[in-house]
Formats: structure tokens, C-alpha cells, sequence
């Protein structure tokens, strides 16, 4: 399997027998419990048995576990199968996309990756599943596809029709209903000196709420509610963002505010979108690169390209570990490979390519997005000349607690500055907390002004 192609007629309805924007049928719904995961994933193993049959995931915690643990890897015996480098990357060029073929090519000398038993973790709770099921047949794009209707909780399209679709249940993938988390990022230099910058964030997903209603989110437009505070380093302390992201970007775009702790107010930031630069990004990535992809697709041509095998960093526990200082990570050009497990894993792809007269930093983009998780995990992103701009890597994990599969870190390289930035360090800090509790009413312009002063 060379060449991106649809893997079985399993999957082949969701490009052929299924017309853009149409509910799929109960009948094509109904393959979510059979051969189909119930979000849309091939069941089966590989042909070759390199990718294994899905089986529920991680269903339990290992022994010894308890919430608010960093959490321990269960496959710490498993072995490097082989490891793939830039002198032999061309036997394995199949599995490696143009962004990682680059990365080899940039840092020959200390680019590697470790290639491990593929073991398809990815699990979410029943009542995940149970929604996606039923928003396979009801969920809608709305017009020009910068929103949805009809859907809650779950994935809206399980058996995508098209690259907008599948694009959406990267944005709506399940990651918990609200979650605070405290860790930071840091941009090093050329050499690999870096400064630490500390964050605590908070997120409220509605969308994913377990009493969530179709109804009731195209009522409220709310997607979900988005606070972040730096703590660190102390010129940067108290700067903060509020972001409320829509459901229904075409009735109302996303509202968000700044707080600037030297002029102690409060500011709309109608610019915390597209390809403004992050914050504290050193300009190394944009506000939509975030999260791998957020916000409004509408800048862009969506196209779903199919199914194609890949090595994708997976069951990233050792890079996780609390035992791992942030030294031991940022390595000059790219994070410690060292510390990095790749999988085999078969993925969606999916090409975004800008529209004409529109303006944005990145021309193309080509996401690679996990079948079992519809988590993004390499993105290869273009310059207006067509030529490789930055490679984004998320390394994810099961965060078997919820459970929920999602990136314990996220870094974007810059191949031209041969500078990156790396998003989430958490290892020596303490863990996201999943279990937290609290109200709209903590996520106003007014309690951004109170938090911070």
C-alpha cells in the first residue's frame, strides 16, 4: 500500500456512495458495530498484521495508578522493533510523510525514530460512543461548512463524506468535559537554550458535556469556553486570553478577550484567529495551529484524500514521565528522539488548500489524522511557494482515567529558522486535572479582570 487509497469497501462509501453534506444511511450507521469502531475506524488488523485488529482500547488503568499520577506507561517492557533513520529512511519512505522525510533530511545527524509494536490504545467512554452513533445520521454541516448542527458529544461524522467533516471531528473530538491543566512551552534557540513558559489553563467543553443536546448547542452556539494565565517567567506573568469558540461560526465567530497585567484591563482580541501568532510563540506557530487545528476552516479548500498508513507517534508514556525533566526533552532543532515512540497506524488524510484571494502564512496544509481517536498527529505545512514550511507533532497518550486519547505534547518545527516550539511540558508539573468543576460564570471578561488582579 504505496500510495494513499481508500483501505477497504469498508470505507470506500465514505468518498463514493455518500454525497457531500448527506446523513449517511442506518445502514452504513450500523457498520459502527460491527465492522467499524464505533468512531469510524477499521475495525480489522492490517493485511500484513502490523497494525492490529481494534479491540476497545485501554480499558483500565495499570496497577498501582491513581488519579492525579503522571501516567505510568503499560508497555514500558516493549521493545524498539527498528529504528529509521536518514540513511536507511528510504526503505520505509511509504510510511513517513513529506514532513518527516524533511526532518530527516534537515538534522540527518540526530533525527531518528524508534518504531515500536503498534497497539491501538484509543478508548472513550460508552456514552462517546453511544453519541457518535446516533450523529452519524443526524449531524449536518452547516452553510459553507464553518459549523454543525445536529450533533453532540460524540464524533459528528464517524464514516466522513468529505475533508470538512473529518476536519470537524478532529475539532469535536472528546477530550473530557472540563479540564484544568498547568504546563508551559518553550521555543529554544538554534543551540537548544530555552525559557520556560508557564501556564494554567482552563477548558469547558459543552459539546461534550454528557447531557449535551443537539438542541440545546445550536441554542446557546457555544462549542466550548477557553482560559489561559502565564505564570511565568515574570515579565510575561498575568497576561491572559478568554476564548469562547461557536458551534455556528456563520451566525457568530468566536469572542475572544485579553487581559494585559501592565495596563490591568480587559480587550476584545478579534485577531486571536487564523494566522496571527500564537502567544509567546517567538512567531513559530499560528493561533490556528493550536490544538494541531482550530477555528473556522473557511479560509480553505477541504479535500478528504483517504487512508494511508503511517508511523505516527503513539503511546508517548516515556516522553509524559513526572522522571523526565524539561532539559532532558528540548534538544537543539527538535525535541530528545530518544524519548519518542512511533506506531504504525493507519490514518485519514486530509489537504486543506488555501482559496483564492485569501490571505494566510500557510498555502497547504496536510493533516494526518489517527482513524481511532480522529486526533491529528503530524500536520506538513506549506509556504506560499509551495515548498515545506513547518512539520507539526503531537505525541499522544490514553489518559486512561477518562479515558481519552489525546497529545501530551505538541511541537511545531520550523524548517527555515530551524527553531521549534513545543506546547504542553507538564513533567514537572502537576497533572491535568479531569474532574474539575465550574461554571460559565468563570469564564466572563469580568472574572478574566478578577483572576488576574
Amino acid at each position: 500500500m504505496n500510495k494513499i487509497t481508500l483501505l477497504s469497501s469498508v470505507v470506500a462509501l465514505t468518498l463514493t456512495s455518500v454525497a457531500a453534506d448527506a446523513k449517511i444511511s442506518e445502514a452504513d450507521a450500523a457498520k459502527l458495530k460491527s465492522e467499524l469502531t464505533p468512531l469510524g475506524a477499521v475495525k480489522a488488523a492490517n493485511k500484513d498484521g502490523s497494525i492490529p485488529a481494534w479491540t476497545g482500547g485501554i480499558t483500565s488503568a495499570p496497577a498501582g495508578y491513581t488519579v492525579g499520577m503522571h501516567h505510568p506507561d503499560p508497555f514500558s517492557s516493549d521493545k524498539v522493533l527498528y529504528t529509521v533513520t536518514n540513511a536507511n529512511k528510504d526503505k520505509y519512505a511509504e510510511f513517513l510523510t513529506p514532513g518527516i522525510t524533511k526532518m530527516f533530511e534537515t538534522y540527518p545527524d540526530t533525527y531518528k525514530m524508534d518504531i515500536y509494536q503498534s497497539r491501538r490504545t484509543a478508548s472513550f467512554p460508552k456514552y462517546v460512543y453511544d453519541a457518535t452513533i446516533e450523529n452519524a445520521t443526524r449531524a449536518e454541516l452547516v452553510e459553507g461548512g464553518n459549523g454543525i448542527k445536529g450533533a453532540a458529544i460524540g464524533v459528528p461524522f464517524p464514516v466522513p463524506a468529505n475533508g470538512l467533516e473529518a476536519i470537524w471531528n478532529h475539532i469535536l473530538r472528546f477530550r473530557g468535559e472540563q479540564t484544568t491543566r498547568n504546563g508551559g512551552q518553550a521555543a529554544p534557540t538554534a543551540d537548544g537554550d530555552f525559557t520556560y513558559i508557564g501556564f494554567d489553563e482552563a477548558i469547558s467543553i459543552e459539546y461534550s458535556r454528557e447531557d449535551a443536546t443537539p438542541a440545546a448547542l445550536e441554542e446557546s452556539n457555544i462549542l466550548f469556553r477557553f482560559k489561559q494565565n502565564v505564570t511565568q517567567p515574570a515579565r510575561l506573568a498575568g497576561t491572559a486570553l478568554l476564548v469562547h469558540e461557536t458551534m455556528d461560526q456563520v451566525k457568530k465567530p468566536r469572542q475572544a478577550w485579553t487581559y494585559n497585567s501592565g495596563q490591568r484591563r480587559v480587550r476584545r482580541a478579534p485577531n486571536v484567529a487564523y494566522d496571527a501568532p500564537g502567544t509567546a510563540s517567538d512567531g513559530l506557530r499560528t493561533t490556528d495551529d493550536f490544538d494541531m487545528y482550530n477555528g473556522a476552516p473557511d479560509r480553505y479548500n477541504w479535500e478528504l484524500k483517504g487512508k494511508k498508513e503511517v508511523f505516527i507517534p503513539y503511546n508517548s508514556y516515556k516522553l509524559h514521565s513526572d522522571e523526565v525533566k524539561y532539559e532532558d526533552i528540548i534538544k537543539p532543532g527538535h525535541i530528545n528522539t530518544d524519548l519518542v515512540r512511533w506506531e504504525k497506524h493507519r490514518v485519514w488524510v486530509v489537504e486543506a488548500t488555501l482559496k483564492d484571494g485569501i490571505s494566510h502564512v500557510y498555502k497547504k496544509r496536510t493533516f494526518y489524522i489517527d482513524e481511532d481517536s480522529w486526533q491529528i498527529h503530524i500536520a506538513d505545512l506549506y509556504d506560499n511557494r509551495d515548498e515545506l514550511y513547518r512539520v507539526a507533532v503531537a505525541y499522544g497518550i490514553n489518559y486512561y482515567e477518562v479515558p481519552t486519547h489525546w497529545s501530551t505534547l505538541d511541537a511545531y518545527y520550523d524548517l527555515n529558522s530551524r527553531r521549534y516550539i513545543a506546547i504542553g511540558l507538564d513533567n514537572e508539573e502537576k497533572m491535568y486535572d479531569f474532574q474539575t468543576k465550574q461554571s460559565s460564570s468563570d469564564y466572563t471578561a469580568a472574572a478574566l479582570r478578577r483572576s488576574n488582579r
